[in-house]
Formats: C-alpha cells, structure tokens, sequence
C-alpha cells in the first residue's frame, strides 16, 4: 500500500507558472483555425451587407431604360482583402487608422485614394470594408480617416456647394462631440495641404455628380434594404439623392477582450488583422483559393499546409509595369519582362549586399541588395546616390541633339511588391533627373529640392498609380537623400 511518504510532489520551482498558462491559454483562442473561421463568419457578414445596400437603380433613359448597378466592395488594405472574396472585390483603398488616431489626425497626401473617384462616381457609391481586433465598435481609418478624406475632398471638388455639403460627417456613438470638433478645426489646413499638391482637379470633379458622404455599418446595424422612392415626375432611385455613399463596413463585431467562445471554435474580432503575427505567410489571396482545404485540417497540421502553400506559390507576376511619369514606371520583381530598347532597369533585391557587390549587368539593367522591409528603407539613403548616378548615366546615353530624350526613353524599377520600394525611388529619379514639366535635366549643382517639390510629385505619382503605398522610411530616404546629399 502506498504511503504518503511515497508520493512525490512537484516543487515549487516545477509548478506551471499562472501567467503563463493564461498566456497558453490566449495563444490557443488565436490559433489559425479560430481566425479563418472567424474570417469565414465576418465575410457572410459583408456579403450580406453587400446585398443590402450593393444594387442602386438609375432611373429609365430612351437608350436603355432602367439601368441597375453594383456598388462595388473595396477592401481597406491589407486587413480588408481577407472578408471580401476576390472574385467580389472591385479595389483596394489604404486608408490608415493611425491617420485617425486621437490627436493625430490627417489627411494624407501620401495616400490620396483618388483613384475610388471614378468607381464612386460610376456606380453612385462603394462599400469599403475593413475591421480592428482593437476592441473598437469601428476601426478608426473607417470612423475618421475616412470622413476627413471625404470632408476635404468635398471642399475641393465642389468649393461653390453651401456650407452643409463640405461638413465633417462622423459616427456619433464612436466619435465625441470634443472629438468631431476638434478634427473640424483642422479640415482647412487639410484643404491646403491638399491643395498645395496643385493636382489636376478637373478630371477628378468630373469623375462625380454629387458630393461624397460616409455612411457606417457594424455587425449591430439592421440589414434593411434601402427605401426607394418613386414619384410620377421622378424616376425611381435610392434614398441617397444628394450624395454619393462611402460606406464604411467594419466586418467584425465587438466582443469583450476580443474573442467568445461558440459553435465549436473561439470567435476572434479583426482576426485579418496582424497577419504578420500568425499567418505564417499566408495571403488572403491563398486563403480563399484554398480556403475548404484548410477549414478542413486540424489545427496541428495547418502550419505545415500553410507553409505548403506559400512555398507552391510562385510569385505573382501583378499586372505589369506601370507608368507613374512619361518616362518612368514601376513594377513587382516577378513582372520585370526581357529587355526592351531604350529601357533601364533598376532592381531591389529583397536581400542585403554589400555595394560593391551591386551587380551593373550592362549599361541598362542594375541590381541592389537592400533588403526588405525596415532594413530596406534604411539602406536606400546609401543606395540612391549610386542608383541615380546609373540611371543619369542612361539617360545621357538617349539624349538627343536639343537636349531631350529620344522617343521611348523609360527607366524600369522593381522592387517584391513593386508598390513601396520602387516607388521611393522612382520618386527620387523623377526628382534627381527631370523638371516639374517632366523634361530631362541633367543633375547639376544648382537646384535646391525641398518638401513641398517632393510632395508635389508624390501626389502625381499616387494618382498615376493609385496602388502605390511607399513607406513613411522610405520616403524619408527619399527626401534625406534629395535635400542633403549635395551639401
């Protein structure tokens, strides 16, 4: 018979430690099968509210009677694309919730999102989707990003509308009253900053036919479809007569610290959000194109099929390279196409090198390890000297005889994305190389750049390619290079 004395106890020392079995506990809520089934539970969602509120009618014409639209769904990048199919979705917008933050609201002009302009106008409105894990009812790029960026825009593109049509629209029950003021003081000075980037505004005003005004839904809104009205003298519409619809759809509901337990999995709000915490690589892309394989596996076996995926995965060659100047463009590392005349490309290599090892393969084509992410950005303030030096020394190569360049001229820059690298430095080369008309000019010591030059052609450069989204560092890079190198 055993006797007490036989019985060993663990010490002290070998007792699990409370905390972190609380931690345990918390990493087993947020495992990947509880966030794609909550991600599969938020996407009904979205689709619902797309049924809801997606079709507008336009009223009978001789040519085509009554025309019915879709307002289309947008995903707010990069927590967006993960509740929208990407058979349904139409853009992708990038609106920054830190744009939004308590007494750090801006409208950016490094993110103008213009390019919605035509999609709103087209179909009278769209539906823009996005969530927060934050334990908000709304994610603060759909609460207040989103409203100055209206506000401002409503200001510009229809400065002669009465003073009602340029007002500040936010949600009540998530914005306070000080709060909503106080972003109010600030939309002039938006306005100007706006301005200031001296765009074109013409094309984007006619591109709409009423001012834009935001509208929010949460997963606590009744889904009723929209009253129409219909009138002998009137043909038939959407309650939605004197503005365009922003809707601002946040796909996750609120639930206290964040998860609940129910129907067999814990429900996780936001869990697109902070995918570089827990995807292991896996894109939203993947997900939906595999999206019954991996529901169906266990959880211990997920990490390995993801890991399976992303490595079977080759490399999307995007849409092409993309012309963000007359003689510059941009474009992911896969969709770099063989050589062609009077061309130069200059390629990131998401690797760090040292520079003597950057690899000039002829007079057109050069290749630079900076790295990736941070790293990257960081190391572009050394690069861009050498980088526009080869791209300078090209150019010079195609100048004719009256000083400009011969007819399809074009410098090439790619970096893993061919959205944030590339860009900062296609910046720098359209700055370093060619006058505000966009004629070459050869470096010389005499220009003097400054802040608003830079953000002048940044705002041309967003337009021409809406789904550029460069870094805060690396355009840092950019202008530390540009204001400081010749001194």
């Amino acid at each position: 018979m055993t006797s007490l004395s036989d019985i060993v106890f663990p010490s002290a020392s070998e007792q699990p430690n409370f905390s972190h079995l609380l931690t345990e506990l918390k990493r087993g809520d947020l495992s990947i099968s509880n966030r794609l089934r909550s991600i599969i539970h938020d996407a009904d969602f979205v689709r619902e509210v797309a049924a809801a509120f997606g079709s507008v009618e336009e009223g009978p014409t001789e040519a085509t009677g009554t025309v019915t639209l879709t307002r289309p769904l947008v995903a707010n990048e990069r927590c967006g694309s993960w509740y929208i199919p990407p058979s349904t979705k139409s853009a992708s917008a990038y609106f920054k919730s830190t744009d939004g933050h308590d007494n750090a609201w801006k409208f950016s002009t490094r993110r103008l999102n213009l390019h919605l302009l035509e999609i709103i106008g087209r179909c009278d409105g769209c539906i823009i989707v996005d969530s927060t894990r934050r334990g908000k009812r709304i994610p603060d790029a759909l609460s207040k990003t989103i409203p100055i960026w209206c506000a401002v825009l409503n200001r510009a593109l229809f400065p002669s509308l009465p003073e009602e049509a340029h007002a500040l629209h936010t949600p009540p029950n998530v914005v306070s009253p000080s709060e909503h003021a106080q972003i109010a003081a600030l939309l002039p000075s938006f306005l100007a900053a706006f301005l200031a980037l001296d765009l074109d505004l013409a094309p984007l005003r006619a591109q709409l036919t009423k001012p834009l005004r935001p509208l929010w839904i949460t997963p606590d809104t009744p889904l009723l479809r929209p009253q129409t009205t219909t009138t002998p003298a009137a043909p038939r519409s959407t309650v939605f007569e004197d503005a365009h619809p922003v809707i601002c759809c946040t796909a996750s509901r609120r639930v206290a610290g964040g998860e609940l337990r129910e129907g067999g999995y814990v429900y996780v709000q936001g869990a697109g959000d902070d995918t570089e915490n827990w995807a292991c690589g896996l894109t939203a892309e993947l997900f939906w194109a595999h999206a019954d394989q991996l529901l169906d596996t266990p959880e211990g076996e997920l990490p390995a099929l993801v890991r399976g995926l992303v490595d079977a995965c080759e490399p999307s060659r995007g849409a092409g390279a993309k012309k963000v100047a007359p003689s510059m463009a941009v474009c992911a590392l896969a969709g770099v196409e063989d050589g062609e005349d009077r061309r130069c490309t200059v390629k990131l290599i998401p690797a760090v090198t040292e520079k003597q090892t950057w690899i000039v393969k002829a007079p057109t084509e050069m290749e630079v390890g900076v790295g990736k992410h941070k790293v990257a950005s960081r190391n572009l303030r050394a690069a861009l000297p050498d980088i526009c030096g080869f791209v300078t020394r090209f150019l010079e190569s195609q100048k004719k005889d009256d000083g400009s360049l011969a007819e399809g001229t074009t410098v090439l820059v790619a970096c893993e994305t061919g959205k944030d690298l590339s860009v900062a430095v296609a910046l720098a080369i359209c700055l370093w190389c060619f006058d505000q008309q966009d004629n070459y000019r050869a470096p010389d010591t005499k220009t003097i750049f400054n802040k608003d030059m830079v953000r002048h052609r940044l705002g041309s450069i967003m337009t021409a390619c809406p789904e550029a989204n460069p870094g805060r560092a690396s355009l840092q890079s950019v202008n530390s290079f540009l204001m400081d190198y010749r001194r």
